[in-house]
């Protein structure tokens, strides 16, 4: 309870400060679920921001930093069905991006036939698409969801220490998707 009124509180500043996007992940402890808590509390209808959420990775610590490992990855159409339906408990009718949570082109998820048509579905309902890339082919992962479409945004790292993935994200501007970034401040490595 005291994490969730401290993570309200949090959401509160952000809000105050002009802040209208939200990021949350079903691999993000339990950041959905104070977001959403956060959403009814304050009485804001969707559209009155925009939230974000991802899915493939599942959280598996139970708030333990002493596990060996604190989240599986599974790019499966079976873990997006059940984290969909997860996601869609905590946030409901806010939900307006859902992404591919670092999907490379190793995982083979931007050619999976099964996720793709439920991606589709969920675009048809409303709900944008995206996907984050993630690792030093993070270009390359961008160009080749360019090239199979169905995608409204990317998330990528960019920040002055890793620029590599510069002209692919020009490119998917260019092409319409929306474009965040993520790790701007590199882990806090360009902060004082």
């Amino acid at each position: 309870e005291a994490l969730e009124r401290r993570a309200h509180e949090v959401l509160d500043a952000a809000y105050e400060g002009g802040i209208r996007y939200f990021d949350a992940a079903r691999s993000y402890g339990r950041a959905e679920d104070f977001l959403g808590s956060w959403l009814a509390a304050r009485g804001l209808a969707p559209g009155a921001v925009t939230v974000g959420s991802k899915w493939g990775y599942t959280y598996t610590a139970d708030w333990r930093v002493d596990v060996d490992e604190h989240e599986v990855k599974d790019l499966s159409v079976s873990t997006l069905r059940r984290q969909l339906g997860e996601t869609r408990a905590l946030i409901g009718e806010h939900l307006a991006l859902y992404q591919i949570h670092s999907a490379t082109l190793d995982s083979g998820v931007l050619d999976d036939p099964a996720v793709r048509d439920e991606l589709a579905r969920l675009r048809e309902d409303g709900v944008r698409v995206g996907f984050t890339a993630t690792g030093p082919r993070q270009a390359a992962t961008i160009e080749r969801a360019l090239e199979v479409g169905g995608f409204d945004a990317v998330q990528a790292t960019w920040n002055l220490h890793e620029r590599s993935a510069t002209a692919a994200l020009t490119a998917a501007h260019q092409a319409g998707l929306g474009v965040i970034v993520k790790e701007a401040l590199a882990n806090g490595r360009l902060t004082a």
